[in-house]
């Protein structure tokens, strides 16, 4: 009995060193699996990839962008701090260079030890390498913008609440949805309703914005979801004083000529062709005598305001004969005066002339 209790006991020992052995064993190889993981990271980060974005979303991206910056002497002892300014200087505005509006940088290099100086620049030419996060929507791509403002014309949204988009009124699906005006400021209904009961919250399908809303024809639903959020395709950019706006569109095609807006139709008449008249309308004697009546009147305003016209320019002619009169006067005063001061002057030298003629003899 006590040899079958003893090899009882060394099986039990050995399922149970077997089973130890085969918990252990995944741990090791997640741990290795966990190692390759984090070196593959560091890798990674050691190693960025230079002139290619990371693409963080559909319109966001990561650009490793090179520099050369003219650092002010201010910032002579501190010129990673003057660089840095002048970074911050391009954040929310529009670079040509990058695509997009630059929304941050980070990862300042500089390219050279030393800065250079040129002449008597007293300014440090630096190259520098950072990299900048920029949104760069491109033209057909998808993106979301909760609804600002509607009207007829358009409808204005906000991006990320900061990026301004228009949807033209060609670019919105007139044939499903309409225009709904909001009540007038003056509205006794409207001010009466306000008065009795609360308005409807907004975001609720009772709620009427001032300005009014594009709703469904058959439903009554207001465009976009119930955050007020729309979906559009982006068909153009805007770029003025380096800030981006965007142009966008609902039509299931928005890219098709049919939504470009044509210019009003002229009667234009063609070469050898004379211009297509209008329909006679016959009028009555009375309609006749009242727009007889309508001419003369207008004929009689005329001439009363071409009589004061020219009772001006007579009254503007005779102040110039006036004046041109009195500086003739003045003139021919001007040579009576000099005429007499030249006899008074010969008179003289004669009697001077007589007076010593008489003493030399």
């Amino acid at each position: 009995m006590s040899q079958q209790v003893a090899e009882h006991k060394s099986k039990k020992r050995k399922h149970a060193a077997a089973a130890d052995s085969t918990v252990a064993e995944p741990s090791t190889k997640r741990s290795k699996k966990d190692k390759d993981a984090k070196r593959a990271a560091k890798e990674q980060t050691a190693k960025p990839s230079k002139g290619k974005s990371r693409a963080t979303d559909d319109a966001f991206r990561v650009v490793r962008a090179s520099l050369t910056v003219t650092v002010p002497p201010v910032f002579a002892a501190d010129l990673r701090g003057g660089v840095e300014e002048m970074l911050d200087s391009m954040l929310m505005r529009y670079i040509p260079a990058l695509q997009g509006v630059v929304l941050a940088h980070d990862r300042l290099q500089f390219l050279d030890k030393v800065a250079t100086i040129k002449a008597d620049c007293p300014f440090a030419i630096c190259k520098v390498a950072f990299d900048a996060t920029v949104w760069s929507p491109q033209v057909g791509m998808r993106l979301a913008g909760k609804i600002n403002l509607c009207s007829p014309d358009h409808i204005s949204l906000l991006v990320h609440r900061t990026f301004n988009v228009s949807i033209p009124r060609h670019h919105i699906t007139t044939d499903e949805y309409e225009f709904e005006y909001g009540p007038a400021e003056n509205d006794p209904e409207f001010g009466a309703q306000d008065t009795e009961q609360d308005p409807a919250p907004e975001g609720t399908e009772g709620h009427v914005e001032d300005g009014g809303r594009w709703v469904h024809k058959v439903t009554g639903t207001k465009l976009g979801d119930a955050e007020g959020y729309l979906e559009f395709t982006v068909i153009g950019l805007t770029i003025a004083n380096q800030m981006l706006s965007l142009v966008g569109s609902i039509q299931p095609d928005p890219f098709s000529p049919a939504h470009v807006p044509t210019a009003p139709t002229t009667t234009a008449t063609k070469a050898g062709q004379p211009a297509s008249r209008p329909d006679t309308v016959m009028l009555s004697e009375k309609e006749v005598d009242a727009l007889i009546e309508e001419v003369q009147d207008s004929e009689e305003e005329e001439d009363a305001f071409q009589h004061l016209g020219k009772l001006a320019d007579q009254a503007e002619a005779e102040e110039r004969r006036k004046l041109e009169a009195a500086e003739e006067a003045a003139r021919k005063e001007k040579k009576r005066k000099r005429r007499e001061s030249k006899a008074q002057d010969g008179a003289a030298d004669g009697e001077e002339k007589k007076s010593k003629k008489k003493k030399k003899s």
